[in-house]
């Protein structure tokens, strides 16, 4: 017998289902409030329910349709998890901690795989599986909540796969994670490598997550070299599309920028790249490539990337670094790689 996954439903599918049980309707928001606000682990767990109700649970359900199989800590927190899901395909999912903030934040995959093809990233070099569902995206973070016992905070979609190739479950999903989670949208980021159509789409959603920008080179010419997606969707028509996200949504948009040593870490790409985002509302994040296995790229010099840093300030814009979290469990930026076998 298929059971049924109680994570999927509604409160509204839940009750009716509750009562095709023959339970009374108020147990569906006692088990609601268990699997979205208590962590349960188990219908053992759920313990203002009485032990026959728990029993035909049981029987009849289960609460999420995948599970870990491997999970690794870093020495500096970072957790990182191998989801595998009812099909047997496994993703990965990163918890991210910071000494000196309360916020926990979750780096969670829409795919299985990617067809991008970042010349720089380990998530597409075993090619594109599939899609994950709305539920599956948001059950990695319910699975981390569990295992821990800690709140998530803060969801960024920048784990492995593209989130705007799989459009219609992420915002599923961050409805969910919105409503039922309570994660207020400002918290959540959605990285993308830059589909024009989708971002505009995107502006117009009533639910619109901060939007981070994979941009990675300042022209044609390097980003053609290292972004396939380039030769669908230039710099420039992707420049329109943010300049119109900006005017739409009256948001700041954060711009991913990977410094690779000896090719787009210089004075020059950084020069070009003040000229190209100088009318757009933005933050720059800039991200010391992390090596990836069967790479040719390197990571720049500790030089050039504070001199890169300091010449987009100087323009005017807010610059970061970002913090290198699980590189020592390959759990870093561009990294995962969704590895059954390591």
């Amino acid at each position: 017998m298929n059971k049924v996954i109680l994570s999927k439903l509604s409160i509204e599918e839940l009750e009716s289902y509750i009562v095709s049980l023959g339970e009374k309707k108020f147990r569906a928001g006692q088990i609601f409030s268990w699997i979205w606000a208590k962590n349960a682990k188990s219908f053992d767990s759920m313990t203002d329910i009485k032990k026959e109700s728990r029993e035909l649970l049981k029987q009849n359900c289960q609460i999420l349709d995948c599970t870990i199989k491997k999970r690794q800590i870093s020495s500096d927190g970072t957790i990182k998890y191998l989801i595998e899901f009812q099909d047997g395909l496994c993703a990965e999912t990163v918890l991210m901690r910071f000494d000196n903030r309360s916020n926990l934040s979750m780096c969670v995959s829409c795919q299985v795989g990617c067809k991008m093809g970042c010349k720089f990233c380990a998530t597409g070099k075993n090619g594109f599986k599939r899609n994950l569902l709305a539920h599956e995206i948001v059950s990695q973070i319910l699975l981390c909540q569990m295992d821990t016992g800690l709140k998530i905070t803060n969801v960024v979609f920048m784990g492995q796969g593209e989130p705007l190739d799989n459009f219609d479950n992420i915002k599923k999903a961050i409805y969910l994670i919105n409503k039922n989670l309570q994660i207020s949208i400002r918290r959540m980021t959605l990285s993308t490598c830059g589909i024009v159509p989708k971002i505009n789409e995107l502006a117009l959603c009533e639910l619109k997550p901060t939007l981070a920008v994979s941009l990675h080179a300042p022209n044609h010419d390097i980003r053609k070299q290292i972004m396939p997606i380039e030769n669908k969707y230039d710099i420039e028509s992707l420049k329109k599309a943010l300049k119109n996200y900006n005017e739409k949504t009256k948001d700041r948009i954060t711009i991913e920028y990977i410094l690779i040593g000896n090719l787009n870490d210089t004075k020059d790409c950084a020069m070009e790249l003040i000229e190209f985002l100088k009318d757009l509302k933005c933050n720059i994040n800039l991200i010391p490539y992390n090596s990836v296995d069967n790479s040719a790229f390197k990571k720049p010099a500790k030089k050039n990337l504070m001199l890169f840093k300091y010449i987009l300030e100087a323009s005017g814009k807010k610059v970061t670094i970002r913090l290198e979290r699980g590189a020592d469990i390959d759990a870093a930026c561009g990294q995962l790689a969704g590895k059954v076998n390591n």
